[in-house]
């Protein structure tokens, strides 16, 4: 800042021979209104953009209903691609009481030139500065009327990521434009996980030679990235491709990507002589994308009139042109809120007198900051769309052209819009419709890459420096069989060396590499020491049985893992003898408790069913008690004789002689299993219970399990004892806690197939309480990953993966018995569907033969005589009920007619005694004749 206002007051001998010293004025709508230009006229960018505006100053005075006679003049300076010049040329504009300034194109100069606007408050509007910084916070009076390098640079990284490219080189102008923009480049790449490895400057002044440039790309070449973003001048880029194509660097595998400035000489330009396009084959460029319509297909035909063809319309030179028009929309509003054009000096400036500067005629617009509003609010529609400022003063909507360049010319293979991204539809379609940033809707046509090859490249290559990648392998004491440094050498042997080299030979591109030992040999090292070491750069790779964890993906990638592990528990077991109870360890406890109890239940509910119509289940309690008993047991064997004659009874016998039949068969193949296969038994049976106890547990030095019991389980560390060998395992696991060994050790499928191949008196017990697998280790976003992940994806297919394993880790007979840990019994989880049949097949049976009882009950009541009380009245009842389920069906006439008679004999009775009824001894007849 310091800088700038030295600059400012320096420069300011080029304000001469003005003698308007003090305010001027003149009126809400005047005659003519000066604006400003300044721009470099001989590049490709001003070039198109002085016809540009010219033409747009004399299409706005010749509308009449924009400024309402008003005329709009035009004063335009040369700023030369220089600070400097642009300073000098910029103070000059208050020589003819500006009240808006149209450029510069150059980010440098509008660093530079946006103090002076802010100073004199006149509203400064860039149509080609791009420098992401340029902001309002810093330069309120800056606006910018084209797109912002900062889409252009996220354009960039979804295009590499949509490649699947991780990392770029970057070669830049070493100014505003060039490093502020790569900057930008590097923060929307951080978003997508990709980088910019290397990057390289180069000045901006002209002294740079081929020389230079040929030491910049050798560099660039000698590094792994093979995708290359150019950000730079026109006259540095095109000296930078046709060097690239000198080194052969525009061939088979490299990804060139120019930002726009390729696109502007392309179409101010086009054709460009042959020995140019040659370079530029196969590149990638970014254009901005202008919406197609019939004002901008008009403006063509009239500008390759005005120009006879010799010079193309570029994306520059169209925002030019509606930036006049912005400015006359902007104007009109302003008149029309009653805006009036007025200059002030400056009273912070001192006085001129002595002096041959004339500071006195630096003066202040004093409505800047209404035209400035109105700027800010327009919205209108140009050669270049929709017009219009969001909330951080940049264009709404911005979008680019994909282009790719092949022959004489270019093709269009996509667009990239903020709204919704890589498309192939052009983004003002894709506006009507909600945003969609989803992976599969992000698409573009095939490029033709460098090389002219359709095959989309990897995008890097192992650094041509002549350095090999440093792989850390682990200097294993213990199962060696995975991986072992061969004594005397620096090189290794074993299952994963084996896999990685066999992995490596199947890449497409040679690999220079060489194992570095970790660890001191007399231990097996820490594993998560060694991969840590990958994230600080020591190590390039980790070779070995390096289990994938979530803790190491956060901060690595690994490749698809080549061995399939996971954290299980080995314990020592006992055979179990047969014993004289064998016979009831087919079923748990609860299994035969329930079992039993179904018995009885449906015995006495066939019972109940058929007690009234079956002699078979009548007679004196005794022999009923038997008779159910008999009847529910002897089902087991389906010797039951007595015979069911009530449809509700064989229902229910139905159900259950189906449950029978399954718990039967059922406990005879487990009692068979139990005589015939050997059981064995371990009072651990996995992992929650060895949590719940309080024993000691072993594991592997250097393995991630200890981590795992500790922070994922919850085991206490002075439980876990560090075992470093697999004859450790064993003494350990044959001591037993209470000699001072372990209960149980906790460690990685793999080991223990291998150790358990040897030591047959200890099992896995319960299941696989984790699922990972090995893999190799890389860095974050490693290219090498992918590729070496396809690799052994390819070795499993072949069956090479197997023949290696087999090599390695062939298991002895013994891993191979089929002697098992104790099986689980069969519970009663496995059968209660069974029982709930049974269950409500009885409660459903029971239901609707106590319907029938009652019914009849119902209907024998009213014969009975209400003359007893309420209490007598329900003993009877319940009474009744009794006697009606006890008493055999087809008595019940009988019945009634009996207690009609004793009635009638009890009334007898009485009335005899009262000397009322002469008719005594023949009722007594009839009466003992009845009972007879």
């Amino acid at each position: 800042m310091n800088a700038v206002r030295f600059a400012l007051c320096l420069f300011l001998f080029c304000v001469l021979f003005s003698s308007s010293g003090y305010s001027r004025n003149v009126s809400s709508r005047p005659a003519a209104v000066n604006i400003g230009a300044i721009f470099t006229f001989e590049s490709t960018i001003g070039r198109a953009a002085k016809i540009a505006i010219q033409e747009a100053v004399k299409d706005v005075n010749a509308n009449s209903s924009i400024l309402h006679g008003t005329e709009l003049k035009i004063h335009m300076r040369n700023s030369n691609c220089s600070g400097f010049l642009g300073l000098a040329e910029g103070l000059k504009f208050t020589e003819n009481d500006v009240i808006a300034i149209i450029g510069p194109q150059s980010s440098v100069v509008a660093h530079i030139i946006s103090h002076v606007a802010n100073e004199l408050q006149v509203p400064l509007l860039s149509f080609a500065a791009t420098d992401p910084t340029l902001n309002s916070l810093q330069f309120p009076f800056f606006v910018r009327t084209t797109q912002s390098d900062f889409y252009q640079m996220a354009a960039i990284s979804e295009v590499v990521d949509h490649y699947g490219w991780k990392q770029v080189t970057a070669i830049f102008i070493d100014n505003d434009y060039g490093r502020n923009g790569v900057s930008a480049l590097g923060d929307r790449l951080a978003e997508r996980r990709c980088r910019i490895s290397y990057k390289v400057g180069i000045p901006p002044d002209s002294g740079v030679n081929r020389g230079d440039i040929t030491d910049i790309l050798v560099k660039v070449a000698l590094m792994e990235s093979r995708v290359v973003i150019v950000h730079v001048y026109p006259d540095m880029g095109f000296k930078i491709f046709s060097m690239a194509n000198h080194l052969e660097m525009m061939g088979n595998g490299w990804v060139w990507i120019a930002t726009d400035w390729l696109s502007s000489v392309l179409d101010s330009a086009s054709p460009l002589p042959s020995e140019t396009m040659d370079s530029v084959q196969g590149v990638l460029v970014l254009r901005q994308h202008t919406p197609d319509s019939d004002r901008k297909r008009a403006f063509s035909s009239r500008w390759h009139k005005l120009t006879g063809g010799s010079l193309g319309l570029h994306s520059y030179g169209l925002y030019a042109y509606d930036s006049v028009w912005l400015i006359a929309h902007a104007l009109d509003a302003f008149f029309n809120q009653g805006g009036i054009i007025s200059f002030s000096n400056d009273s912070r400036l001192p006085s001129g007198e002595g002096s041959s500067l004339h500071l006195e005629a630096i003066s202040i617009f004093d409505d800047g900051k209404l035209l400035l509003n109105n700027i800010l609010q327009s919205d209108f529609v140009g050669l270049t769309g929709r017009i219009k400022f969001g909330i951080d003063r940049s264009l709404i909507l911005p979008a680019y052209d994909v282009i790719n360049v092949i022959g004489t010319g270019y093709r269009r293979i996509g667009y990239w819009s903020n709204y919704s991204g890589l498309s192939i539809t052009p983004p003002e379609t894709l506006y009507t419709k909600p945003p969609n940033r989803s992976s599969s809707n992000q698409n573009l046509y095939n490029a033709i890459w460098p090389g002219d090859t359709l095959l989309t490249p990897r995008g890097w290559a192992f650094a041509n420096n002549g350095k090999q990648l440093r792989i850390g392998v682990p200097i294993r004491v213990s199962f060696r069989e995975f991986v072992s440094q061969v004594q005397g050498t620096d090189t290794f042997k074993g299952f994963c060396i084996d896999v990685f080299t066999a992995a490596v030979s199947l890449l497409p591109y040679p690999v220079q590499y060489q194992f570095i030992p970790f660890g001191d040999g007399k231990e097996n090292p820490s594993y998560t020491e060694l991969v840590n070491k990958i994230t600080t750069g020591f190590f390039d790779a980790a070779v070995g049985d390096i289990a994938i964890v979530t803790k190491r993906t956060k901060v690595l990638d690994f490749t698809q893992p080549y061995v399939a592990s996971g954290l299980v528990v080995v314990a020592p077991f006992r055979k179990l003898n047969s014993g004289a109870w064998a016979f009831l360890r087919p079923f748990s406890a609860r299994m035969w408790i329930v079992t039993a109890c179904f018995f009885l239940v449906v015995g006495l509910v066939v019972w109940i069913l058929e007690h009234r119509i079956n002699d078979d289940f009548r007679g004196p309690p005794k022999r009923q008690i038997i008779t159910v008993l008999w009847f529910s047991l002897s089902t087991l064997f389906f010797a039951h004789r007595e015979n069911t004659m009530s449809t509700l009874a064989r229902f229910v016998l139905l159900i259950w002689l189906f449950v029978v039949l399954i718990i039967n068969s059922s406990y005879t193949a487990s009692l068979t299993s139990i005589f015939t296969v050997q059981q064995l038994s371990s009072p651990i049976k996995g992992i929650e219970s060895l949590k719940e106890s309080n024993e000691p547990i072993g594991y592997q030095v250097g393995s991630f399990a200890e981590y795992y019991l500790r922070e994922e389980v919850g085991i206490s560390k002075s439980r876990l004892v560090a075992l470093g060998s697999p004859e450790a395992y064993a003494n350990a696991l044959q001591l037993g806690p209470e000699k001072g060994g372990v209960a149980a050790i906790v460690d990685e499928l793999p080991y223990v197939e291998l150790f358990l191949s040897r030591q047959c008196t200890f099992r896995i017990v319960g299941q696989e309480f984790t699922k990972s697998g090995w893999g190799f280790a890389f860095p974050r976003d490693s290219p090498l990953a992918l590729d070496m992940s396809t690799a052994i994806l390819a070795l499993s297919e072949n069956g090479d993966l197997q023949r290696i394993h087999d090599k390695w880790l062939t298991q002895s007979t013994c891993s191979s018995e089929t002697s098992e840990l104790e099986s689980d019994r069969l519970h009663l989880k496995s059968f209660w569907g069974l029982f709930l049949i049974c269950g409500l097949a009885c409660f459903i049976s029971l239901l609707i033969h106590f319907y029938l009882i009652a019914r009849k009950l119902y209907h024998a009541t009213p014969e009975e005589s209400p003359s007893a009380g309420q209490g007598s009245s329900r003993s009877r009842r319940l009474h009744r009920l009794l006697s009606l389920m006890d008493e055999k069906a087809g008595q019940e006439k009988s019945a009634v007619k009996r207690r009609k008679l004793e009635r009638s004999l009890s009334e007898n009775d009485r009335d005899c005694e009262l000397g009322r009824n002469p008719m005594r001894k023949e009722t007594e007849r009839m009466t003992g004749t009845t009972s007879t």
